[in-house]
């Protein structure tokens, strides 16, 4: 009986000494994972930077240039430099921002209230206080009088990005907001956010296509009030024509310029989005954007004036728009297909 008794005892305590051991085994597999995971993550980082991107300088050439590591006090101006930078993640790298368009979009408004935000415009004096190691913004504000000349920055280490849409290219396309998303998602290393914002845009441009199939392709025209009563014409060449184009309309107006209410009248648009804006330089309010077209007297006739598919379209939506292409793009397939578009 003391034998089978030792030998139980004996038993139970070799199976408490395989349970513990295998605990701790995992638990310093788990430790080890952790740390390998941990290190990789560091690796990674490190070893990402330096890299190289192309840009431009003011007098529209393209340049080269290289970052060391991610920026980390970065001035933006304007509305869809903002915005997409917060919409990447990056909302704690800026510290310095102005020039609005329009109200910051709802999802980023918490985000964008945390930010260092210069009401009337910031100056490059300013900007030199902040002292920042990357300025992203338009071709226009980099002139000396403004945020200060690109080599101005150059010469003092401090990288600048200026959005491809913005004036430094004649061809104003969709693909060139893809490619400044993609390019700003690698100087941050990004990428994956940076993708999902261009997929998820591409996707949305796939239904059009879709609703388009099969119709004759709804005529549409879009453009943008002037001072003098005429309208300027987003062509082919601009992403709001290209986003048109894209999402199957059949853009009547092809070539970007100028053309009168009598021109317009004989296009005969099925659709006219017309821009409105208010910032730099004056605004055109929504009101305005379409009651200057209803309310033509020579435009009574048109398509689109008749069948009240007149549609207001915000700037930042059609040109230089950044993460607001999906925006456009969800404002022009509400227009262009109304019974088969359910946002």
């Amino acid at each position: 009986m003391k034998k089978l008794l030792a030998l139980l005892l004996t038993l139970l305590m070799v199976i408490s000494f395989v349970g513990c051991s295998t605990q701790a085994k995992e638990e310093t597999l788990e430790t080890k994972e952790v740390t390998t995971s941990s290190e990789e993550a560091t690796d990674k980082q490190d070893n990402y930077y330096p890299i190289s991107f192309n840009n431009y300088n003011y007098a529209k050439e393209e340049i080269e240039q290289t970052v060391n590591k991610a920026p980390e006090r970065v001035v933006v101006v304007y509305q869809n430099s903002i915005e997409t930078l917060l919409a990447l993640g990056l909302g704690d790298k800026i510290v310095g921002a102005a020039g609005l368009d329009h109200e910051i979009k709802p999802e980023l408004a918490d985000d964008f209230a945390n930010l260092n935000y210069y009401e009337e415009g910031i100056s490059k004096e300013e900007i030199m206080g902040l002292n920042p190691d990357m300025i992203v913004s338009w071709s226009s504000f980099f002139s000396d009088k403004k945020l200060g000349e690109v080599d101005f920055w150059h010469d003092r280490d401090v990288n600048t990005f200026i959005m491809s849409n913005s004036g430094v290219r004649k061809d104003r396309m969709l693909e060139h907001e893809y490619t400044d998303i993609r390019t700003l998602g690698q100087i941050f290393n990004v990428e994956e956010k940076a993708e999902k914002i261009i997929n998820d845009i591409k996707a949305e441009i796939a239904k059009g296509k879709e609703f388009a199939k099969g119709k004759d392709p709804v005529k549409a025209v879009v453009l943008q009030l002037r001072k003098d009563g005429t309208f300027r014409i987003y062509g082919e060449d601009s992403v709001g024509g290209d986003m048109a184009t894209q999402l199957g309309a059949n853009l009547l107006a092809k070539d970007s310029g100028n053309i009168g209410a009598e021109d317009l009248a004989s296009l005969n648009p099925d659709v006219i989005f017309t821009v409105y804006y208010s910032y730099f330089g004056g605004s055109v309010e929504m009101e305005d954007a379409i009651g200057k077209i209803t309310g033509h007297e020579g435009l009574q006739s048109v398509s689109a004036v008749e069948n009240q598919r007149v549609l207001p379209v915000k700037l930042g939506e059609v040109y230089c728009s950044g993460i607001r292409t999906m925006d456009g793009v969800k404002t022009m397939l509400k227009g262009l297909y109304p019974d088969e578009y359910n946002d």
